[in-house]
């Protein structure tokens, strides 16, 4: 029996900004000094709206919280490459991604305090619900990818996840049917080194999760995921392959966590504050600023007229969010179930007995 060595894989890692704020030019994504501003507003933004989150929720006005400090040019670089046409799937800690994309504000606000109305996605945007049982949606992702190729529609199923769900039977499913396929599928995967307390180490004996697309036979890569403009880079030249026929991609972000997994959990009983420190000097923010300010495009009097504006923002979104009527009960029957059951029609009427 004859022996045949397979050939070695190797897996691409894409950098561009480095913590410093210096860029390697001969990456650097053809972007107008506009866009620059464009993304460093989208991250400020995020930041404070998360910020503003976690008050609410303190204060008891929003119920438990996913923060997403830290992960934001995962979040904004990908999305800033998306267009109208492409549909997201979201899990749950993406308000990067919904803040790009110019989601209501004040939805997101009202979905997190347990209003389902929140997300009614307005009409001129593709975003499924927001998912939270772990991998779940990336069947959903591959499902619509594989309608779009049947109906040789240009848009690209664009799913979000973290480590956590690269565990999961569905993350395999999904883009083993997204390598036969060849669909037009991006998943990208926001590796915040903890899925809840289970570090990545102990998920994984792989070196890389990028390297886990190889055995699926579409193309895998590892970014800097608190490099916003190698995320922007790696999103735009994914999108284009699987616009023109060639197929799936799947771009993991190397970022971190640096809050809790939710407000419902305690990091510090787990985690090593040494870590959280290391990954404090890689601010996503903190480096895109450097890069504006060596360009000349940014100071500080600017930074303080730029938060002030988003904090104006982020007060009228909290006040329209409170503004509006509880949805009447009778709502968990009316958009549960196509036909209601004999016993779910004696609720609904001992619902609408007690009404005043």
């Amino acid at each position: 029996m004859a022996k045949e060595t397979i050939a070695q894989f190797q897996i691409e890692r894409l950098e561009i900004l480095n913590p410093q704020g210096e860029v390697d030019s001969e990456l650097l994504p053809s972007l107008s000094e506009r866009q620059f501003l464009q993304l460093y507003e989208l991250l400020v933004l995020t930041r404070l709206a998360d910020e503003r989150a976690l008050s609410l929720q303190r204060e008891g006005r929003l119920g438990t919280f996913p923060s997403s400090l830290g992960q934001e040019a995962a979040q904004v670089g990908s999305a800033f490459a998306l267009n109208s046409r492409d549909w997201i799937f979201p899990s749950f800690r993406e308000l990067g991604v919904f803040l790009s994309l110019d989601y209501p504000l004040a939805n997101y606000y009202r979905y997190w305090s347990g209003d389902e109305r929140g997300l009614l996605c307005p009409p001129e945007l593709n975003i499924f619900p927001i998912n939270i049982a772990v991998g779940t949606h990336l069947l959903h992702a591959a499902g619509m990818a594989m309608g779009a190729r049947y109906r040789s529609d240009p848009a690209v199923a664009v799913v979000y996840l973290g480590d956590g769900a690269t565990s999961k039977g569905d993350f395999h499913e999904a883009l083993n049917m997204a390598g036969i396929y060849r669909l037009p599928l991006v998943a990208i995967c926001q590796n915040n080194q903890w899925a809840i307390s289970v570090s990545r180490n102990r998920q994984t004996a792989a070196e890389t999760l990028a390297q886990k697309a190889l055995a699926f036979g579409i193309k895998g890569i590892q970014v800097d995921g608190n490099d916003v403009l190698a995320v922007y880079r790696a999103t735009t030249e994914a999108l284009e392959r699987a616009r023109t026929g060639g197929g799936a991609t799947f771009i993991e972000c190397e970022t971190y966590r640096m809050s809790d997994h939710t407000t419902a959990d305690d990091a510090r009983r787990y985690r090593d504050p040494a870590e959280v420190d290391r990954w404090r000097d890689r601010d996503p923010l903190l480096r895109m600023r450097r890069f504006l300010e060596k360009g000349g495009l940014w100071q500080e009097s600017n930074q303080a007229e730029l938060e002030d504006r988003l904090r104006h923002r982020l007060d009228l979104a909290v006040t329209e969010a409170e503004a509006v009527e509880p949805p009447p009960v009778e709502d968990m029957f009316r958009y549960t179930c196509h036909k209601l059951c004999s016993r779910q029609l004696e609720q609904l009427k001992e619902c609408d007995d007690g009404n005043p």
